[in-house]
């Protein structure tokens, strides 16, 4: 299995047991699914009743996203001004760490040409998402984009293909 990190801060964010298409070069996509955590019953042998203990449970059972809660990604919130501010010093950092890889110039500027394009297509559906940010809650970190196909059920991640790194697990 692989697991993707985010360049900059570590954190992981996504890994390939998900379903990850490549977007236009400079993205992938993830579809994720709900599920239920928590409210686990543990039995312990012991009978309730018989000790004058309450019988009823406390229902504490959450329904998540499974990317978001397996990869303990936070919500955070930006309106379109902050969210360009923050896209911008994260490329560019993501540009010095392709830079510092060796990427040639050509990969580079396909990279920010790409960026650039991508980033009109956030901003034009901008409405539509909902931010996280990984573990380490760093606000230079990959923001990650999450959104719901046509259905309007299915939610999906968005994440930024150069801003990853593999680790081989």
């Amino acid at each position: 299995m692989i697991i993707f990190k985010d360049i900059i801060t570590g954190d992981e964010i996504i890994s390939d047991s998900y379903d990850l298409k490549e977007v236009d070069g400079i993205a992938y996509e993830a579809d994720c699914s709900r599920i239920t955590v928590g409210n686990e019953n543990i039995d312990i042998g012991a009978n309730p009743s018989a000790e004058e203990g309450d019988e009823g449970t406390e229902d504490t059972a959450q329904t998540v996203i499974d990317v978001v809660h397996s990869f303990r990604l936070n919500e955070t919130s930006f309106d379109k001004k902050s969210y360009l501010t923050h896209l911008k010093s994260y490329m560019k950092q993501v540009k010095g760490e392709l830079q510092k890889k060796g990427a040639s110039e050509e990969e580079v500027a396909a990279f920010e040409k790409g960026a650039a394009a991508f980033a009109k297509k956030i901003v034009g559906n901008f409405k539509n998402y909902e931010f996280l940010i990984g573990e380490s809650m760093d606000p230079d970190g990959m923001v990650i984009l999450l959104n719901y196909r046509e259905d309007g059920v299915t939610p999906f991640v968005t994440v930024w293909k150069h801003g990853l790194v593999e680790m081989k697990v």
